[in-house]
């Protein structure tokens, strides 16, 4: 001992005497092998009562920011892993009988800081309500609070406080902590504001944020984006507190937190389509570890955690830590400091000479621990320890990060990784950085065995794959294992006597009376239950907003206020919106629906799946579709998905039960509830099968009169020829100049026009009229509110959506909108009448095409709808031959889903090139790799490309952006825009992979000048026609129709011409040669 001690003290003299913190020391003090564990917990004791505890605020329990004494202001994130530090020592203390008291003291600092930032949400529970109404920068809580008071620091409009990834980690460490017995929420007011957090966070994967840096886009400029970092952990929040009793072990069915299936669903299903991105403009970030990794391992499927965490690693490690992203400019020499934003292109500046930062080899540490890799633990703990030094206490010291100073700024961009790097000032005059201390705590607490993964993990957040079927979770196992689940079907009539007729046919249903005492309600029954859960009065806090519950939730049964409940869902509630006058449609919906919860369901229990059958269901055409589909539930497979059916009663106790206790708190404010009930008819009538008219002829469908005709005619003839017509195509027409002219307060039949076109939309709805049922929909602008979601299910995806007509402006949505925003883009953009509603059609389609069969929109960055409806266009022109075209709006909603199905998923191989670039130019599909094409091409344009009347520069696109980040091909996109055909539109998607191509095989070319690549395609041409007219004798033809019919790459085929235009103006430039070049003449 009197060795270790001699020298420890040699150690520290030395230090002393060269008081430079610029060199890293490795710790040279080697502790004995033989070493007592409570000697070791006391080493480590002392070392986070100096290093954490020091400067905890006894006031808040909070940690500041810097631990300087003029620093007054604590993150939230920072004081978190600052308590999971000294909750992590705590479980060690465990271990040992007699630990002198150290276990309630940390356990207690731990439950201090958890607190403090409760009270500091607490006080915001004005904004919490806000934000769950309306999230956005403005409303959210705050993130930086006062160290001593718990008082707002910054306005939402001086500080980016818009973090969801902080929220979602308090969460998170609150329900590990309680799990492992510390008791932090004390009162139900605290449950209520608990699960108040929740809905907020439920809603991540819709709500762009400033993300972990605090500074939204890669560019600093004030603007919001869409984070994997934040979604992942939100994903991880809702996993971890879903059904959990926030009392611990000493609670009741009051202190539950509820997590909505569906919206953690959605979250689950944006992170898988964000990774490994961390958002649009970063293409990778090193926050992306404490998602994939501890604490949150938001990542089910293996191979996906592998791709990111092969990215962050390839792209941002370095000698002295790991970049936060590439081209940050945060405390670079660079930065200029007085400066909240940054100017246009500035982040060019930062290239090469980012900080380090050696945090993030610390969470590689920790992710070797729980992964049982000790290689990579071995390898960043000697890396970790090259960058670390000793305070003169003797305590490690992290330095925040490591920079390149001024002097050594140019050198370093010249040649990367060429120059020394310096430590931030961490470690003078008392100065730490304490999310680095607690990190290095809780690594070296598992390093050297004094805990278990499973001692700072007790929810099992990580489970290796070994034992994914072995952990009792809600949401079974977070594993790419086929999901093979048996969907639960319950088949109920509308009446006794629509029971009687299907039991003809063999098909056993129950009616609603049958059923009883269970309960069958619509879903919105269950939202407005749902209205009572966690309103609170004290803190402002009306409860769950009025959201949907999606197929997700009504697969659960539920106990209320003493009743079973069962819902049946969303596809079967009655629309005034005419998607649901075709049968074949809602069986679409129903195997979509099956398709999409056996991917999704993650329970422990069935899904229990509602079939609602109506009379109108069965009546003329539709009866025998109806009567295959139940067939096919009674076999017990329907498109591909088991289901098994039985009586309601019996498929109960199989089903995954959800308490809706907090209804007994407000008993006497509770509305009262209303179930599906059943159809009252008469007992001995039948069922009349024919009792609808069979689907409408071609004829009928077709309007008698030539709508312009009638532009210029008087309101009175319009009005008679109005009543004398029977055509309701016509009649919809008529209505349409009518309301151009009058109003829809017109008269029309001793009517107004409005009440006239609600029942020709009704009879035509009947009849199956869809031409006449469109023109009424759209005059009277019905809306399909369920569209909402479908955009926000495509944006989901990461898609871009627009809607507006072909050839006209059109409306980007790149965020989710609200029905009533959405509804004013459509009938403000669509000005043809029937379009607004098919455009609805199609968004609704596609979302649900997207959710199962996500392939079919590769290389699709937008969802142009007017283009998808030129494309489907396109599609009957060439199915039509030299027959009349079918016209797209008299289709049948479902015969309009099979046609962008054949557009989606047709290989176009047997047709010709120009039908076969008509319609992937109308779909805006682009090649694998065809955004990176074009940057390549970009590199080497000095005065940048242009089509269409757009120019997209070289700089500062170059300067402003990387090679693959999503806003590059964003960008691409907004160049191609403007192009009107859809066939230009692909050749011109040739010509740049075309340019890429030759660019590629001769290095020493680069463009002088801007390329135009519409007068590269017009040289092309003129090159085409010349050879054309030469060999066939043909005259020079104006129209581009045989050039969009030529081949790609065929002798003479378009790419040979295209390649000779490039070639042509290539070597028109400079040619740079280099001095070994053969070529080179001295």
């Amino acid at each position: 001992m009197a060795n270790s001690a001699n020298e420890i003290s040699t150690s520290l003299r030395k230090l002393r005497r060269h008081g430079s913190i610029y060199e890293p020391l490795k710790l040279s003090v080697l502790h004995r092998e033989d070493e007592p564990l409570w000697e070791k917990l006391d080493r480590f004791y002392n070392s986070v009562k100096l290093t954490i505890l020091n400067y905890q605020s006894p006031t808040t329990g909070l940690f500041p920011v810097k631990t300087c004494a003029t620093c007054k202001e604590a993150k939230v994130r920072d004081s978190l892993y600052c308590a999971a530090s000294v909750w992590a020592l705590a479980m060690a203390y465990r271990r040992i009988d007699d630990d002198m008291g150290r276990t309630h003291e940390l356990e207690h600092s731990a439950i201090k800081c958890m607190r403090g930032i409760l009270y500091c949400y607490m006080r915001q529970s004005d904004k919490v309500e806000q934000f769950k109404q309306d999230p956005s920068p403005s409303t959210c809580l705050h993130s930086v609070f006062n160290l001593q008071t718990g008082d707002e620091v910054h306005s939402n409009k001086d500080y980016n406080h818009l973090q969801i990834d902080a929220v979602c980690l308090f969460l998170l460490y609150l329900v590990e902590m309680i799990c492992s017995g510390l008791q932090i929420i004390y009162n139900t007011d605290e449950v209520a504001f608990i699960q108040n957090l929740v809905f907020c966070v439920e809603r991540a994967y819709r709500v762009p944020d400033f993300g972990m840096w605090e500074r939204g886009s890669k560019y600093n400029n004030g603007s919001t984006e869409l984070h994997s970092s934040s979604v992942g952990m939100a994903k991880a929040a809702l996993e971890a507190i879903n059904g959990f009793n926030l009392f611990g072990n000493q609670g009741c069915s009051w202190s539950v937190i509820f997590v909505d299936l569906d919206a953690h669903n959605r979250n689950r299903q944006t992170l898988c389509s964000l990774l490994p991105r961390e958002s649009r403009s970063h293409n990778t970030d090193a926050d992306l570890l404490p998602c994939i990794s501890y604490p949150a391992f938001a990542v089910d499927d293996d191979a996906l955690y592998s791709q990111t965490l092969d990215k962050v690693v390839r792209k941002l490690k370095g000698k002295y830590g790991f970049k936060r992203f590439l081209r940050d400019g945060y405390r670079t020499a660079n930065e200029d400091k007085n400066r909240r934003y940054y100017k246009p292109a500035e982040i060019k500046d930062f290239d090469g000479i980012e900080c380090e930062f050696p945090i993030f080899f610390i969470y590689m540490m920790i992710d070797g621990v729980f992964r049982g890799n000790s290689a990579q633990v071995k390898e960043y703990q000697q890396l970790l320890e090259g960058v670390m030094f000793q305070a003169f206490d003797g305590n490690v010291v992290i330095p925040k990060y490591y920079h390149v100073p001024a002097d050594f700024v140019e050198a370093e961009q010249k040649n990367h990784g060429s120059q020394k790097r310096f430590p931030s000032n961490t470690g003078r005059d008392g100065m730490l950085f304490l999310w680095g201390q607690a990190m290095y705590i809780i690594a070296k607490l598992l390093v050297d065995g004094l805990i278990s993964p499973k001692d700072i993990d007790p929810i099992h957040r990580y489970v290796p794959g070994q034992d994914q079927r072995n952990v009792s979770m809600r949401y079974s196992n977070q594993g790419p294992i086929e999901n093979d689940v048996v969907i639960h079907v319950s088949l109920i009539a509308e009446s006794q006597r629509l029971q009687v007729f299907l039991n003809t046919y063999g098909i056993q249903t129950q009616t609603p009376q049958q059923v009883e005492p269970i309960q069958i309600w619509p879903q919105q029954e269950l939202v407005k239950a749902y209205r009572f859960l966690a309103v609170n009065s004290k803190l402002g806090l009306t409860g769950r907003p009025d959201r949907p519950v999606g197929c997700l939730g009504t697969c659960k049964t539920y106990r209320i206020l003493g009743k079973t409940v069962v819902c049946y869902p969303i596809v079967f509630d009655l629309s005034d919106f005419y998607l649901s006058q075709d049968v074949m449609l809602l069986i679409d919906d129903i195997k979509n629906t099956l398709q999409f919860t056996k991917q999704c369901w993650k329970m422990q229990g069935r899904p229990l799946f509602l079939v609602l059958i109506r009379e109108d269901n069965i009546k003329g055409s539709r009866f025998n579709p109806v009567l295959d589909m139940l067939a096919s539930f009674k076999k017990g497979n329907i498109g591909g998905v088991k289901v098994h059916v039985d009586r309601l009663q019996t498929l109960i106790s199989g089903a995954v039960v959800e308490q809706l206790d907090f209804l007994r708190v407000n008993e006497a404010e509770i509305p009262e509830f209303r179930s599906f009930e059943e159809l009252e008819l008469p007992k001995h009538s039948k069922v009349k099968r024919q009792s609808s008219t069979p689907n409408a002829s071609d004829l009928e469908q077709q309007p008698e009169i030539n709508v312009d005709e009638w532009l210029h005619k008087s309101t009175q003839e319009i009005r008679q020829k109005f009543n004398d017509c029977d055509c309701l195509a016509s009649q919809a027409q008529l209505a349409s100049v009518l309301i151009k002219k009058e109003g829809p307060q017109c008269l029309v039949k001793d009517e107004n026009l409005r009440d006239e076109l609600e029942r020709i939309y009704r009879r035509a709805g009947s009849r199956k009229l869809w031409l006449a049922v469109r023109y009424a929909a759209a005059l009277t602008e019905k809306f399909a509110s369920s569209i909402a979601p479908h955009i926000t299910t495509l944006l989901v995806h990461g898609k871009q959506v627009t809607l507006g007509l072909f050839g006209h402006e059109e409306e980007v949505i790149s965020n989710p909108l609200s029905p009533g925003v959405i509804k004013g883009i459509i009938y403000s953009k669509c000005c043809q009448e029937r379009e607004a509603v098919l455009q609805q059609e199609l968004v609704i389609h596609i979302g649900w095409i997207i959710s199962n069969s996500p392939e079919l929109f590769s290389g699709m960055l937008k969802i142009r709808v007017g283009w998808i409806v030129q494309a489907m266009k396109h599609e009957l022109k060439i199915r039509a031959g030299d027959m009349p075209v079918q016209d797209i709006y008299q289709l049948s909603p479902s015969d309009v889903k099979q046609l962008l199905l054949d557009v989606l998923q047709s290989q176009h191989t047997s047709r010709s090139w120009l039908h076969r670039r008509q319609i992937d130019g109308s779909l805006n599909r682009t090649p694998l790799g065809f955004y990176d094409r074009v940057w390549q091409i970009l590199e080497r344009t000095r005065n940048g490309i242009m089509v269409a009347g757009v120019h997209l520069p070289q700089q500062p696109t170059l300067s402003d952006m990387t090679m693959y980040e999503m806003n590059f091909s964003l960008l691409v996109e907004d160049m191609l825009k403007n192009i009107v055909l859809p066939e230009y539109r692909q050749i011109i998607v040739e010509l740049l992979m075309v340019v890429s191509i030759v660019l590629e095989r001769n290095p020493e070319l680069e463009f002088q000048e801007t390329v135009d690549l519409d007068c590269l395609v017009k040289e092309a041409f003129n090159d085409f026609q010349r050879d054309h007219s030469k060999n066939e004798g043909a005259e020079k033809q104006v129209n581009m129709e045989a050039f969009y019919n030529t081949p790609a790459l065929a002798k003479r085929g378009t790419s040979s011409y295209l390649t000779k235009a490039v070639m042509i103006q290539l070597l028109q430039g400079e040619v740079k040669l280099s001095k070994d070049d053969p070529c080179s003449v001295s």
